[in-house]
C-alpha cells in the first residue's frame, strides 16, 4: 500500500522541504494551506519532479475543516501515514494592543488544529505503527528564555511565541499518549532563521531541504523526540 505523507501549512520553506524529501522516499504527498492556488503550483511543481502529490486547501485553525480534509485526502490517496504539522497564525504580535480574535485564532492553528487532526488520524497511524508519524515543526519563540522573549516582541511575534509555546507542550502530552500505540513522535524547534519564509530578512542561516533532511533522519531512526536546529 502506498505511502502518504500530509503536510498541513505548506509553504517555501521547510513544509517544501520536507514534500521533497519524503517524496523523493516514495511518499504520495497531500499539500495543505489556505491557498488553493499555491498549492495548486507546488503540487503540479513535485509533479514534474516525478512525485505524487495533491493540494488542498483548509482553514488549519478550523477543526470541522480539518476533519473535513483529512477525509478528502484517504478519498484521494489512501490512509495517513505521517502527519507533518507545520502551520502557524503569525497575528496578535504585540500583546498591548492586538485584536483578541487573533490571539485565539494562532493557538486554534497551534493547538487546536493539531489535535483534531491528531484525533482523526489516530486510527491510521496506530493500526500502521512501524511507519507512521506525527512531525511537528516547533518554534525557538516558545523556550522558556529571556532571550527567547526579547526576540519574540523584537520581531513583533508574541502571538506567535505563545502559539508555538503551547504546541511545544501538547507535542509532550502526544508523545506520551501515541507511545502506548507504538506512534513516533517527532519535533523540530527551530532556532535559527530558514529562508524562503517570512522570516528571512536576507540574514536566514537554514534551507528548508536540510530542515526536511532532519525531519526524514528522525522519521528514521525513531528515538529521539524533540530536538532544536538553528
Amino acid at each position: 500500500m502506498a505511502k502518504t505523507i500530509l503536510v498541513a501549512g505548506y509553504g517555501s520553506g521547510i513544509s517544501e522541504g520536507v514534500a521533497r524529501k519524503f517524496g523523493r522516499e516514495g511518499f504520495q504527498v497531500a499539500l495543505v494551506a489556505r491557498s488553493a492556488e499555491k498549492v495548486r503550483r507546488a503540487a503540479q511543481e513535485l509533479g514534474d519532479a516525478k512525485i505524487k502529490a495533491k493540494g488542498y486547501a483548509a482553514d488549519l485553525g478550523d477543526p470541522v475543516a480539518v476533519a473535513k480534509l483529512i477525509d478528502d485526502v484517504r478519498k484521494d490517496l489512501g490512509p495517513i501515514t505521517v502527519l507533518h504539522w507545520n502551520a502557524y497564525a503569525a497575528g496578535a504580535g504585540d500583546l498591548l494592543t492586538a485584536d483578541l480574535n487573533e490571539l485565539r485564532k494562532g493557538l486554534d492553528v497551534s493547538v487546536t488544529g493539531l489535535v483534531a487532526a491528531v484525533q482523526k488520524v489516530h486510527g491510521d497511524l496506530k493500526a500502521n505503527a512501524k511507519e507512521s508519524a506525527l512531525l511537528v515543526t516547533g518554534g525557538g519563540f516558545a523556550l522558556y528564555a529571556e532571550q527567547a522573549d526579547a526576540a519574540a516582541v523584537q520581531y513583533n511575534a508574541m502571538g506567535l511565541a505563545i502559539g508555538k509555546a503551547a504546541q511545544h507542550k501538547t507535542v509532550g502530552l502526544l508523545t506520551q499518549k501515541l507511545k502506548a500505540d507504538g506512534v513516533y513522535v517527532g519535533e523540530i524547534v527551530i532556532t535559527g532563521l530558514v529562508k524562503k519564509t517570512a522570516f528571512d530578512f536576507g540574514n536566514a542561516n537554514l534551507e528548508g531541504s536540510a530542515v526536511g533532511e532532519k525531519f526524514w533522519e528522525l522519521y528514521q531512526e525513531r528515538k529521539v523526540n524533540s530536538i532544536t536546529l538553528g
